[in-house]
């Protein structure tokens, strides 16, 4: 009968995660960040550099303002998991979890820069819930027939 060398009874120790992760949100989009501290690097979100996700100068400097406001440009890898709603909603909540994370790296330094700035407020406007008797849309009444 052969034996097994190792025994059940020892614990596996778990090396230290070595990255932060945080949720950004916007409306119905949610953004999953992780920003590895060991590493240096480019961001990445869905698997895609985030130059070819999220595509033009606008949006280049939108996404990386938090970073500039921090001073911490390519010092940190960055992947980002983001789904629901549309581009623009994304992006907000990228920027949301971003900011999100640089706090939980450095509170008493980089938390007041960015509150000032307004990257660390969760924009809570959602589309309004569809109403009985309005035609489809969440107000919109159709006007009675014999007014």
């Amino acid at each position: 009968m052969a034996t097994n060398n190792e025994t059940p009874t020892k614990k596996q120790v778990k090396a230290k995660k070595d990255y932060i992760q945080v949720i950004g949100r916007r409306k119905s989009s949610t953004a999953r960040v992780r920003l590895y501290t060991n590493d240096k690097g480019d961001i990445e979100v869905n698997g895609v550099r985030i130059e070819e996700y999220f595509p033009g100068e606008v949006n280049k400097s939108r996404y990386l303002e938090p970073m500039r406001t921090c001073n911490v440009i390519g010092k940190y890898l960055t992947t980002i998991k983001v789904e629901g709603s549309g581009k623009q909603s994304q992006l907000d909540a990228v920027i949301h979890g971003i900011s999100r994370a640089l706090v939980q790296l450095d509170d008493e330094k980089f938390h007041p820069i960015l509150k000032k700035r307004g990257f660390l407020t969760r924009d809570p406007r959602v589309k309004e819930r569809r109403k009985v008797g309005t035609g489809g849309k969440a107000r919109r009444k159709k006007q009675s027939p014999r007014r």
